[in-house]
């Protein structure tokens, strides 16, 4: 969580409440985090070197709490990007339900899948909406669609998987 959070603040220096909006409309599509965490985090990268803290005084309104990625928080982002990447054990509660599925009768598995399905083409719909809205004039904007064309790609798998698996059990 601190690199993705180091990551957004090396984009530009943004508040608890700007990193918040920055994962829900970015990188939320394989990064989530709620917004004790991020607070939690961005306190601790304060107290690390990484990030230092400005106040900005508000116009009209209350003053902002400005986090800027330090020189040592760059070299931080740049060690964690230069690593072997780490696999992340994941926790998926559909995948239980369906690992669990032989306890619900042929209606309730559709049912099950059929829900599945609903939240995936949401998804895909959102998904294909902030891709039209997205351009990638320069190699980092490509990258960050790169992330966004993976969870296309993931979810239209799931898709079928989820009619491949459900003609197996029915």
């Amino acid at each position: 969580m601190s690199r993705i959070i180091l990551g957004l603040l090396a984009l530009a220096p943004m508040t608890g409440y700007d990193l918040k909006r920055h994962f829900d409309s970015t990188v939320g599509h394989f990064w989530s985090a709620d917004k004790a965490q991020i607070y939690r985090t961005l306190a601790r990268l304060v107290v690390e070197g990484y990030a230092e803290v400005e106040t900005v005084a508000g116009s009209g309104a209350p003053d902002r709490q400005e986090h800027r990625i330090t020189a040592a928080g760059q070299a931080a982002l740049a060690a964690w990007l230069a690593s072997e990447p780490e696999r992340q054990v994941e926790r998926d509660p559909f995948l239980a339900r369906v690992f669990f599925g032989a306890g619900l009768d042929g209606d309730g598995l559709r049912s099950l899948f059929a829900q599945r399905r609903v939240a995936i083409q949401a998804q895909l719909t959102r998904f294909a909406r902030m891709r039209a809205e997205t351009e990638a004039p320069d190699r980092g904007a490509r990258l960050k669609l790169a992330t966004l064309d993976n969870g296309i790609a993931h979810l239209r798998t799931e898709l079928v998987w989820l009619d491949t698996v459900e003609r197996e059990i029915t």
